[in-house]
């Protein structure tokens, strides 16, 4: 029926004649009459060519009382299914739009009526997209291979249940002005961080919407009718934030804050300044470090210009401390979590012990190189027995898989191929998209015009396209091998270049056949 009237449309407007509009109250008509056939169409049309040929005026000879049915039962039949049946199918606030529109539309017109619902409809999605974000705690550590000792140390002190040195939270949906402050009062809670008096003033002035020149000045306080009126809704304020930001008690605050920042859908410019950068302010004061991972290049963009965040590089030539000095009152950002978590336990080793940066720590996952082996020994548990028997079937020179070199956002293997072996990463990251798309916008429009996005190491494509990333040692694309069906997602090599193992149905045959003890 749509093409139908599109075609009409587009010949009337050839023939020098009017458009119409799709009237759906025929289709309800039929619908609602059970007519299926297509017949109902040629008879309606036939009918409507001898009205317009006719001489006879048929409103005049046709009982006014069949048109006026014909109407309610339309009308009613669409209120029933709008009002009272959908009430089964919408939460309670859509519901209590729709009927706020209805009722509008009845006292001010259809154009006021249906402006005052897209008000209400906006300030329900204000408020609903406000309670979406949500701060959970996450147990996560790095993927890098610590020595015993010093996975030893890290247990005992950056991941002890009791007095935890590195924090990891979770961050997801959307942060913006009506949920900026108890999206960082959660925070705060997780944290342990109780703040200060002037801490919470501080905040409740920049969440404020009141211009800055008219908000309360601690230098030069006026004594005007008006501001004893603001400092009165500062208290208002005030008050309400001691409710968002709960005390912790008998809490200590991490050395290392880690905000996991992969599921956040937006950030808007007031809370990059009333929440993150409010954050990095008071974690600063407590000696607290903020780390954020996997942000997408908006939000990366935004905090940035708001002077909230910085980029570390992680395999630069400078050791944690001195970066770490050179980046106070400013969240450090990271490619992914797990190089957010190594630069965390890396730096809290160096703090703890006498080791130093990039001579006595074990290396970055980016930049360690494993064999085959050891990553089946190491992340795989294997029984000595078998660990050993697999490095002596190595060692003789003989391979039951092949070695491949990637570039940064080469393909590995796409939807729909072959799943002949499953794939091992020695070397570097990869990443599992969500779907076959990559290489993202590398720019954003502000309100000064088209921004060029930069980052160091910055991926190829889009954080926000990428469900997860796999490090050394991680294993992918075995459930389709095992199931021997297609491809079902994509996966491309990470920020830096990536060595990984593919082993083969032939290989792990001829490894059981070589070494039966390996069965």
């Amino acid at each position: 029926e749509l093409m139908t009237v599109g075609i009409s449309n587009f010949v009337s407007g050839l023939a020098g004649g009017f458009t119409g509009s799709y009237i759906f109250s025929q289709t309800i008509f039929t619908y609602r009459t059970n007519c299926r056939s297509r017949w109902i169409g040629v008879i309606v049309a036939f009918t409507f060519i001898l009205v317009v040929i006719s001489p006879v005026n048929f409103l005049e000879v046709t009982p006014l009382f069949f048109l006026g049915s014909t109407l309610i039962f339309i009308g009613f039949d669409l209120m029933f299914e709008w009002i009272v049946e959908v009430r089964h199918k919408l939460l309670l606030s859509e519901y209590l739009v729709l009927l706020a529109t209805f009722v509008a539309v009845q006292f001010l017109g259809i154009n006021a009526g249906i402006g005052l619902g897209i008000i209400t409809a906006i300030l329900d999605f204000v408020l609903a997209t406000a309670n979406v974000s949500t701060i959970a705690r996450v147990s996560r550590r790095s993927l890098a291979m610590w020595r015993p000792q010093e996975r030893g140390i890290l247990e005992a002190t950056a991941y002890n249940p009791d007095r935890a040195q590195i924090l990891t939270l979770e961050v997801r949906g959307a942060i913006f002005f009506g949920s900026s402050m108890k999206a960082l009062g959660n925070i705060l809670d997780e944290s342990g961080i109780n703040a200060s008096t002037e801490e919470k003033k501080e905040i409740v002035m920049t969440n404020s919407p009141l211009p800055h020149h008219s908000r309360i000045s601690r230098h030069s306080p006026s004594l005007s009718p008006s501001s004893f009126r603001e400092r009165r809704d500062q208290r208002k304020e005030g008050n309400k934030l001691d409710t968002k930001i709960k005390v912790a008690v008998q809490r200590v605050p991490p050395r290392f804050l880690v905000l996991d920042l992969s599921s956040v859908t937006n950030v808007d410019a007031s809370a990059a300044r009333g929440c993150f950068l409010q954050l990095a302010k008071m974690c600063a004061n407590r000696n607290v470090v903020v780390c954020a991972a996997a942000a997408n290049s908006h939000i990366t963009w935004l905090l940035k210009t708001h002077e909230t965040a910085h980029d570390f590089d992680l395999h630069g030539p400078e050791n944690g401390h001195s970066q770490i000095d050179q980046l106070k009152d400013k969240i450090i950002l990271f490619n992914d979590l797990n190089e957010a978590l190594y630069f965390c336990e890396a730096t809290l080793l160096a703090e703890t012990t006498s080791m130093k940066w990039h001579k006595d720590l074990s290396p970055a996952p980016g930049h360690l190189t494993i064999s085959l082996s050891n990553a089946f020994t190491n992340f795989l548990g294997l029984e000595e027995k078998s660990a050993a028997a697999l490095v002596e079937y190595e060692r003789h020179g003989r391979s039951f898989h092949t070695e491949t070199m990637y570039t940064s956002g080469q393909t590995i293997f796409s939807p729909g191929t072959t799943s002949d072996g499953f794939f091992v990463v020695l070397s570097g990251t990869v990443a599992v998209l969500l779907d076959d798309r990559f290489g993202g916008s590398q720019t954003l429009i502000s309100g000064g015009g088209v921004q060029k996005l930069q980052r160091p190491n910055m991926n190829m494509f889009e954080a926000g396209q990428i469900s997860r990333v796999l490090s050394v040692g991680s294993i992918f694309g075995f459930v389709d091998y095992i199931l021997q069906r297609p491809r079902s997602f994509q996966v491309v090599a990470g920020a830096k270049n990536a060595l990984v193992a593919k082993v083969s149905r032939v290989g792990l045959n001829e490894l059981k056949t070589q070494s039966p003890e390996l069965e």
